[in-house]
C-alpha cells in the first residue's frame, strides 16, 4: 500500500503563491500517476492537476497557465508530486487532496488519498 503525507496548505493573498507537497512512499512502484483535486464549500470535488509516471501532464482548465505540477522520485522508495500555485485567487480557495491512483497485482486499481490541506486566498 502507498501512504500519503501533504503539506503546503495556508493562508495567502489574492495574486500571491503557494507550493504544495505530498509525499508516498511504500509500494510506489505500483504508482502510474499523482496529482491534486480540490475541493470548495458546497461544491464537488474537482481535478486540478495529474502527471503520469511518464510525466504527462494534464490542468483543469481554470489552473492551467498559474499551475504547475511536477514530481521527483528517488531510489524507488519515495515519490514527491507538487503543485506550484500561482496569481492565485479566492476561487481557488478549497481543500486540496493529494491523489495517487495504483494498480495492485490481483485487486486491480485503487485510488489512495491525502488528509487534504487547506488553501485560503483572501485579504
Amino acid at each position: 500500500q502507498v501512504q500519503l503525507v501533504e503539506s503546503g496548505g495556508g493562508l495567502v493573498q489574492p495574486g500571491g503563491s503557494l507550493t504544495l507537497s505530498c509525499a508516498a512512499s511504500g509500494s510506489i512502484f505500483s504508482i502510474y500517476a499523482m496529482g491534486w483535486y480540490r475541493q470548495a464549500p458546497g461544491k464537488q470535488r474537482e481535478l486540478v492537476a495529474i502527471i503520469t509516471t511518464g510525466d504527462t501532464t494534464n490542468y483543469t482548465d481554470s489552473v492551467r497557465d498559474r499551475f504547475t505540477i511536477s514530481r521527483i522520485s528517488r531510489d524507488n522508495a519515495k515519490s514527491t508530486v507538487y503543485l506550484q500555485m500561482n496569481s492565485l485567487k479566492s476561487e481557488d480557495t478549497a481543500v486540496y487532496y493529494c491523489y495517487v491512483p495504483q494498480v495492485v497485482p490481483g485487486m486491480g486499481e485503487i485510488d489512495v488519498w491525502g488528509q487534504g490541506t487547506l488553501v485560503t486566498v483572501s485579504s
